[in-house]
């Protein structure tokens, strides 16, 4: 079994023989919670990547020592969810799933058709709630990094972000039920290229929305012949754009 993670951002300068404290939040759950003893293994990362695999020395009141055996830098290739908000949650269900699949980072989306909205306070609860998913789900598939929340855009300001992202050698796409390319045919000359899934709301895109994004540059693709809903589309593809890009050979 692969070793817990906890975050510790000393991770991020210890070499092997060093010794990291852990404790806060991550401590008292490390101890308290699952309870690790003495001996145990753990992953203690920064949350940008830095790995440091350890062996716990000391276990006190809601802190733990543990001494550094080895230190690695994951190399997670970069992947964007844009993620139209959505009702019953299910935005946050395509969030958690797409860590645990290999996104870098996600950007709340404020679609034309979004039933869900974030306005006034719920803007910082929101990216609140996200950035919790993205720590837990970070942790429990055992990821070095955790990946960002960016902030909320609305569709202008997104098309101008596919914009940029697109002038600068990125590739965006969007996830459309009648394109016609399919994701998996699509071929990768460069594995470290930047990539942006966009998926939209319950409703779909709007054609004025897909017509805004592509033009700013985006490719608008296929998964396949089934509709999948915004809970499942973005780690559908996340998955798919693993293996065709060789994340998981």
């Amino acid at each position: 079994m692969s070793a817990p993670v906890f975050l510790c951002p000393e991770a991020a300068d210890a070499a092997v023989g060093s010794v990291l404290t852990v404790a806060g939040a991550e401590g008292r759950h490390a101890v308290t919670v699952q309870r690790r003893g003495v001996g145990e293994a753990v992953d203690l990362v920064d949350g940008a990547g830095r790995r440091a695999s350890a062996r716990i020395l000391s276990v006190h009141q809601g802190r733990f020592e543990a001494r550094v055996e080895s230190v690695a830098v994951d190399q997670d290739s970069p992947v964007t969810l844009i993620q139209a908000l959505a009702k019953g949650g299910r935005d946050e269900q395509a969030v958690e799933s797409a860590i645990e699949l290999g996104v870098t980072a996600v950007t709340p989306w404020a679609a034309e058709r979004s039933i869900a909205q974030w306005r006034g306070p719920k803007v910082a609860k929101g990216i609140a709630s996200w950035e919790a998913l993205a720590l837990a789900a970070a942790k429990q598939s055992r990821r070095a990094l955790v990946p960002t929340v960016n902030p909320l855009v609305t569709t202008r300001e997104l098309a101008a972000q596919v914009k940029a992202a697109t002038a600068s050698g990125g590739c965006v796409l969007v996830l459309h039920e009648v394109a016609s390319v399919p994701l998996a045919g699509l071929g990768w000359e460069r594995p470290e290229q930047e990539v942006w899934v966009i998926v939209g709301p319950e409703g779909g895109i709007s054609d004025a929305e897909l017509t805004a994004l592509t033009a700013a540059g985006a490719l608008s693709v296929r998964l396949g012949r089934h509709v999948l809903r915004s809970s499942s589309a973005g780690p559908a593809a996340i998955a798919a754009l693993a293996a065709i890009r060789g994340d998981w050979a």
